[in-house]
């Protein structure tokens, strides 16, 4: 059973910048395409980012484009999440997930099979 470990979250001001880390130890990462999903309090869950098993092929939400990075270093069973210019309406838990499948621009719209804890981002004055 695969399992993903979050972190990098916590308490940023806005305009600031956060990593958030998805690992999987002692797993191969590669076989498998990542998502970044992210839940408000009181919201649906939505999509936020997506990367193909190599990181050649990535996709994001249009209300990240241009702010957040994400990658992946297969050699570390590691994904990253780099969000810059961080705004009050980025406040969320924020999950990793998954999935043998990869879709492109459909990435976000199946379920994946493997999910993390997930990690909290607040951004706040």
């Amino acid at each position: 059973q695969l399992q993903l470990v979050e972190s990098g979250g916590g308490l940023v001001q806005p305009g600031g910048s956060l990593r958030l880390s998805c690992a999987a130890p002692g797993f191969t990462l590669g076989y498998y395409a990542i998502g970044w999903f992210r839940q408000a309090p009181g919201k649906e869950r939505e999509g936020v980012s997506c990367i193909s098993h190599s990181g050649a092929s990535t996709n994001y939400a249009d209300s990240v484009k241009g702010r957040f990075t994400i990658s992946r270093d297969n050699a570390k069973n590691t994904v990253y999440l780099q969000m810059n210019w961080l705004k009050p309406e980025d406040t969320a838990v924020y999950y990793c997930a998954a999935d043998p499948r990869y879709s492109g621009s459909s990435c976000f719209q199946y379920e994946y099979k493997y999910w993390g804890q997930g990690t909290q981002v607040t951004v706040s004055s």
